[in-house]
């Protein structure tokens, strides 16, 4: 057993597998071993790891359970220090690890970390799911360093430095295996989207660190299994930020917040509905319906869960910055705003 488990949960994605699976192989040995946990694929995925990547430890999932019961299952059966949740459209580097490692291993308290992700097809850029570092605004909005809503930064080594950060992607996840366990994994319920933001929120409220480290990179396709123009990406996102806004919120802000986000859900919803996109504006109503269908269940998850004042998150709204405020990078935003 290694100390480092690389593990990629895979969904239909043999086209991925075939293209990227031999640089995770060539770039993470020895250091880590490589596992794929396959989430009942029927397009011949599980056939090709046998068939050609018999070196890679595999874990055949009865059923797709999304992103979040899909690695708990994986990850329940695999014993390491760290674990690296790997997505299967991702093309690693060389030395993409070591970095990571080496500075999880200085410091205790941190429970999560990432990379920086740039654009497969455009490299010089910031890719959008994670960048350079994750951040949420007091209304619940992720936003990244190198990337603002849809706007992303071309990488300038000008977000280089390793620092504290409020969320990392799950994209190329770095977790320590302790906590992950000790916090009961990814929130089964959450089935994909935002999982590893709340996973995050979860950590920061016992007092552990998220960071990024810029000296490890990956490309990103994204988009491999729900496209960016999904209405069932938009429910998740919508369903997912809600709750997770609900499960970790201090008491004092919490109803500042959600009245807030209803009149901000609403306008997105109408701006959807005016462009033409019934089935996005159909998906936020659903969203919100599902948070009143399930309030009994989450508000007893809440009760489970430590709420406390946190670093890194955003005070201002990004939302009015960028749109409003036409503010486009990181550096654009006020640093007074940051906890």
């Amino acid at each position: 057993m290694k100390k480092v488990a690389v593990v990629i949960l895979n969904y239909n994605g043999k086209g991925f597998l075939e293209k990227f699976l031999p640089d995770v192989l060539l770039h993470s040995e020895p250091v880590a071993d490589v596992w794929v946990a396959d989430n009942c694929s029927s397009d011949g995925s599980v056939e090709l790891l046998r068939q050609k990547f018999p070196q890679v430890s595999l874990i055949v999932n009865e059923s797709n359970g999304g992103f979040s019961t899909g690695y708990n299952q994986a990850l329940s059966q695999i014993k390491a220090e760290y674990y690296i949740l790997l997505n299967s459209d991702i093309e690693v580097t060389p030395n993409w690890i070591e970095p990571v490692i080496k500075l999880m291993d200085q410091d205790i308290t941190i429970a999560a970390c990432q990379p920086k992700i740039r654009s497969y097809y455009n490299k010089p850029d910031f890719e959008y799911a994670g960048a350079s570092g994750g951040f949420l605004d007091k209304y619940g909005y992720p936003f990244c360093r190198g990337r603002l809503f849809q706007h992303l930064e071309t990488d300038q080594q000008q977000y280089d430095d390793a620092i504290e950060v409020f969320w990392a992607t799950g994209a190329c996840f770095f977790v320590r295996a302790e906590v992950y366990h000790h916090l009961g994994g990814l929130d089964d319920d959450f089935f994909a989207h935002m999982e590893e933001i709340d996973f995050c929120w979860r950590a920061k409220n016992k007092g552990y660190k998220i960071m990024v480290c810029p000296q490890s990179v990956v490309f990103h396709i994204g988009g491999g299994t729900l496209p960016k123009s999904s209405a069932r990406k938009t429910y998740l996102n919508f369903r997912n930020n809600f709750v997770l806004l609900y499960k970790n919120l201090p008491d004092n802000r919490l109803m500042k917040v959600f009245i807030a986000r209803l009149f901000l859900d609403g306008a997105a919803a109408l701006k959807f509905l005016l462009q033409g996109g019934v089935k996005d504006f159909a998906a936020v109503i659903r969203a919100h319906f599902y948070f009143y269908s399930h309030f009994a269940a989450l508000k007893k998850k809440r009760k489970n869960l430590l709420q406390t004042k946190v670093t890194c998150l955003y005070g201002g709204n990004i939302a009015f910055d960028h749109y409003l405020w036409q503010k486009k990078k990181f550096t654009d935003l006020n640093p007074e705003h940051f906890s």
